[in-house]
């Protein structure tokens, strides 16, 4: 029985058709804008579950870019739970003179390959990159990048680390090409590990440290009691340190600007506000300009009932079609991103966009919903 309705809705929309096509393309920018900043907050929020639920990370207490000892490795193997500990140090390096950069990680080559099982490499590349003090294994994304092959030598111009020759520049034999396990693992091979044989005896400065120590446990629901002990056998020393799962640490990188959940959840609330003062003026202004129409529709049968739900359905006619054009925006822009940030517009975010335009539609369509109701038909004709 509503859809009988369905022409005057859409006849009330299209009787200025400039005023609501410009106030759709206002809707879909705004939501859009809001459907990238949600599906951000929802990968702080936890969206990066595919990492190891068996992962720990164990960095400094003070930043994660101070260095620990390497003498601390065996004291966190020793902790009961934890099944393997490797190191990783993230290098800086840039290729061809800067305009190429992606992540690169100086590792214990068989060390990464049992704390990191995800990685597929063939068993005498393995061999391999552990015997080549110089040598990389790349991701398969960015081996066809760049059109590296086994046995290629990569220089890469590091910005945070210099050679005891006073010399930025490294160069690293590609000894192996992996691959993930899985589709989602797939997507993250952009990145380059190294060896730390070269790495540890050429530096000028910071010798048998790492950057972080990552910790493989044997069961994933005793993580957090794990995490626990080891910064228990490190407080209160010259190297206290901070251990969380894989996942809060990755994420952490992105929280060290400040609360960004906080941050961006106040700025879509800006966008709303606008788009609702928008919105409001434009179902207003509608209505206004319609006093004598809706008498005429009062004159034909219509009950004041009919009338107040005609104007809410205009209402969220205009702004579910805003929103849905602006979250199909907002997913092909996420689509665009680098593999490295895994955003993407989940269900939850289309929820939370469709109860936002809901909400907008309410209370924007609902003042001049009431006023179109109580609208008496002498006065309505008469143009008052």
């Amino acid at each position: 029985m509503a859809l009988k309705y369905a022409p005057l809705v859409w006849g009330g929309l299209a009787r200025r058709p400039l005023r609501t096509g410009l106030t759709v393309v206002s809707l879909m920018a705004a939501f859009a804008l809001i459907g990238v900043l949600q599906a951000v907050n929802a990968l702080l929020a936890g969206g990066a579950d595919f990492l190891g639920a068996d992962r720990l990370i164990t960095q400094s207490r003070a930043s994660f870019t101070q260095s620990l000892p390497m003498r601390m490795l065996p004291q966190i193997e020793a902790v009961p739970g934890v099944s393997r500990v490797s190191h990783s140090q993230f290098f800086g390096g840039q290729y061809q003179e800067g305009q190429g950069f992606f992540p690169q990680f100086v590792v214990d080559p068989l060390r990464l390959r049992d704390t990191y099982p995800e990685w597929r490499l063939p068993a005498d590349a393995w061999v391999d990159f552990a015997a080549t003090r110089d040598g990389a294994i790349v991701g398969r994304q960015l081996a066809e990048k760049y059109g590296w092959r086994v046995g290629d030598v990569v220089p890469l111009n590091s910005f945070i680390f210099t050679k005891t020759d006073g010399s930025r520049l490294w160069e690293w034999t590609v000894v192996g090409i992996f691959d993930g396990r899985d589709e989602e693992w797939q997507k993250r091979t952009n990145l380059m590990y190294l060896n730390y044989g070269q790495f540890d005896e050429a530096r000028a400065a910071g010798r048998g440290l790492a950057g972080v120590f990552v910790v493989r446990v044997r069961d994933p629901m005793r993580s957090g009691e794990i995490a626990a002990e080891i910064d228990a056998r490190f407080e209160n020393s010259p190297d206290e340190t901070k251990t969380q799962n894989e996942q809060e640490f990755q994420l952490g990188f992105l929280r060290q600007v400040g609360d960004l959940g906080l941050i961006l959840n106040a700025i879509s609330g800006a966008v709303f506000f606008t788009i609702l003062i928008l919105t409001g003026y434009t179902m207003a202004q509608g209505v206004r300009e319609r006093t004598s129409e809706l008498g005429v529709l009062k004159c034909l049968g219509f009950t004041d009932a009919t009338v107040l739900w005609l104007v809410i359905a205009e209402a969220l006619a205009l702004c579910l079609l805003g929103a849905g054009l602006g979250m199909l925006a907002a997913t092909a822009m996420v689509g665009l991103l680098p593999p490295e940030f895994p955003v993407s517009t989940t269900g939850g975010v289309w929820a939370f966009a469709a109860a936002a335009a809901l909400g907008l539609a309410l209370v924007t369509g609902v003042p001049p919903a009431l006023r179109a109701q109580r609208l008496k038909i002498i006065d309505a004709l008469a143009g008052r």
